[in-house]
């Protein structure tokens, strides 16, 4: 049952055993083995809060640049967007485990050390997340992957099916799912004070690297491949080959279409995740672009304005969402909240009795105006106590040692990253697009319905196949 890139034959016969492995929960008293896969930057902090768990022991890391300390890595790091105060490099990461085993191929990895490996963590460029996850889950390994899902409407598609067919326990990484905010919107939300929703507001007006880019006409020039780095692994299931520049990795991915899926992608999850679970919002059926600034076919667009519609469901009226990115592109202020507008990353939720402001990641709603909320208070009617609560990455152990549930399963976490996938085909396409959520097809599109899938590069065909 090797998956090394020796052995890319298994998608016949040996991909039939896979289905043979299903996961494994640990007993209480046992340690989850941890596996850790991409261990620079954002990968490299997860890592370090799964090693800080007692329950975990690390076994092994992996990255295509394992051993690199380059400036160029602290330079495109999180650090100089100011989300973060520090940024791991692969090397700096890695020193902190001596003795641990290192790879630069997850394939290699899987094939050497398999049977000493419980659980893995994934921290990669969106387009990785996809191959990397379904290898795991084919091995029986419990998997902790970064948001979003996956890169495509098709590859969420076959994570949530692996999750269901291996038995594996999964969950996706926005980490707020597990904080403050997701208790108290459910609490809320079972004691009346969040109903009837018709429309909410979300934004990311941060600066993104690829706003100072030019004009964008082609993938960039090739460059010289670091020494030590596995190219080919990074360039994962795509497949056109490109070659090594800076503006791909260090973490420049994300703007391009083919590799990320843009500032959507990455904060949508932190700011619209609590409100697309507990309001069953499923799939839209039509999505379009109200503005749209600097479209262009292979970075996403300096500013956009994306509507997404959702039709009736559950008792619940139907409702659309309003996505405003790029920088002077902020969504608008009610009267609620002219004292106290939006700043920064968060959501204006429009409900039957309240309107409700909210930040992103584990930040609490506060009802405006906020003196109203302050009467609600002190009148003893708001839900206030959500109790103690696991982190995220501990709700994903406790349930690697069968004593949880994770919170944000591939199961739920799968429709939420296909709602931005869907987003960011619009911010591709410049066009509406309408969806049959149940046939899960664009309708109205061919070239848009193509998408929905990538092409696969030769040899890596096996992930595709359940």
């Amino acid at each position: 049952m090797k998956i090394s890139r020796r052995n890319t034959l298994m998608a016949t016969s040996a991909a039939a055993g896979w289905a043979m492995i299903p996961g494994k929960v640990l007993g209480a008293n046992r340690k989850v083995n941890l596996a850790a896969i991409g261990v620079g930057q954002q990968g490299g902090n997860i890592l370090q809060t799964f090693a800080n768990d007692p329950n975990v022991n690390i076994v092994a890391l992996c990255d295509v640049d394992i051993d690199s300390d380059s400036p160029v890595v602290t330079k495109a790091g999180y650090a100089e967007q100011g989300w973060m105060s520090e940024t791991a490099t692969p090397a700096s990461t890695a020193a902190k485990f001596p003795g641990v085993r290192k790879f630069r191929d997850f394939r290699e990895m899987f094939d050497k050390m398999g049977n000493e490996i419980d659980a893995v963590c994934i921290g990669v460029p969106d387009h990785s997340h996809f191959p990397i996850s379904m290898a795991a889950m084919m091995l029986g390994k419990h998997v902790y992957v970064e948001k979003p899902l996956a890169r495509t409407f098709q590859e969420c598609e076959l994570m949530m099916a692996a999750e269901k067919k291996y038995g594996v326990v999964t969950q996706m990484g926005n980490q707020g799912h597990s904080g403050n905010n997701y208790f108290q919107f459910k609490a809320w939300k079972e004691a009346g004070l969040i109903k009837d929703v018709t429309h909410v507001d979300a934004q990311m007006n941060g600066a993104r690297r690829w706003h100072k880019w030019d004009k964008v006409r082609r993938f960039p020039r090739g460059e010289s491949i670091p020494a030590g780095m596995n190219w080919d692994v990074w360039q994962g299931t795509t497949a056109k080959s490109h070659d090594f520049s800076e503006k791909l990795h260090y973490g420049n991915w994300r703007g391009w279409h083919q590799f990320g899926t843009g500032c959507f992608g990455d904060w949508g999850a932190h700011i619209l995740d609590t409100i697309h679970e507990f309001l069953d919002l499923g799939l839209p059926s039509t999505i379009s672009a109200k503005t749209l600034t600097g479209r262009n076919d292979y970075v996403f667009p300096l500013t956009s304005t994306i509507n997404f519609q959702f039709p009736k469901r559950n008792g619940m009226p139907a409702m659309d969402i309003d996505w405003y990115d790029g920088q002077g592109n902020p969504a608008p202020t009610p009267r609620e909240m002219e004292d106290q507008p939006l700043k920064g990353p968060g959501k204006i939720i429009y409900s039957k009795d309240h309107v409700l402001k909210g930040g992103h990641h584990s930040d609490i709603l506060q009802i405006a105006p906020y003196e109203k909320m302050r009467e609600m208070l002190v009148a003893g009617s708001l839900p206030r106590d959500f109790g103690r609560n696991s982190s995220h990455h501990e709700n994903f152990i406790l349930a690697c040692m069968g004593e949880e549930k994770t919170r944000s399963p591939f199961a739920v976490a799968g429709l939420l990253s296909q709602t931005f996938v869907l987003g960011c085909m619009v911010q591709r396409l410049g066009k509406k697009l309408r969806f049959d959520p149940k046939r899960k097809q664009i309708t109205n599109s061919k070239h848009a319905n193509s998408l929905l899938k990538d092409d696969v590069r030769k040899g890596w065909e096996q992930y595709y196949k359940l």
